[in-house]
């Protein structure tokens, strides 16, 4: 049906869960590309670094049913919904786009995401789709991270084999 840019996260044995996502990606859709894992700081919370990623899938799910079956991943991996909003987490994956659609108000999905303002979801996405365009900024990813705050930062990056 599409093609999806996901932000994928974890704090807790974050190389575990994030290679058992990985895996899971794999297994359900045709294609799927991963960037490269790099360690952040965690954001609005005084928590564990997190890993951070990004993968492109081509999906065959509409952008609910897809984030449907990605919160049920994230609830086989441990993931409590019932404390703040940021914390710790075991796994994070957000759908950050979905094509060129603009979606807000239709439940918790909101396409693209807020969240592409952050380098842990920015810098990863920008790295294996620079091309994209964001439907809101009509800016390439590659182009609005070169023009990001923190693109001159240096973000530990960790062997998904480590």
């Amino acid at each position: 049906m599409g093609l999806a840019l996901l932000s994928l996260g974890s704090n807790v044995d974050p190389l575990r869960h994030l290679q058992a996502a990985a895996d899971a990606l794999r297994a359900r859709f045709d294609k799927v590309r991963l960037s490269s894992l790099h360690r952040y700081p965690a954001v609005g919370f005084a928590g564990g670094d997190f890993l951070n990623a990004a993968a492109v899938i081509d999906s065959d799910l509409d952008p609910q049913s897809l984030n449907d079956w990605l919160h049920a991943l994230e609830d086989a991996h441990g993931r409590d919904r019932s404390g703040p909003r940021f914390g710790d987490r075991t796994l994070d994956i957000d759908i950050v786009y979905y094509d060129d659609l603009v979606m807000e108000g239709e439940g918790h999905l909101q396409l693209p995401r807020a969240e592409i303002r952050h380098a842990f979801v920015l810098k990863p996405l920008a790295e294996i789709a620079p091309g994209f365009i964001d439907p809101l900024k009509r800016e390439s990813l590659m182009a609005l991270w070169a023009a990001h705050p923190d693109r001159d930062t240096y973000f530990e990056q960790i062997d998904w084999n480590a």
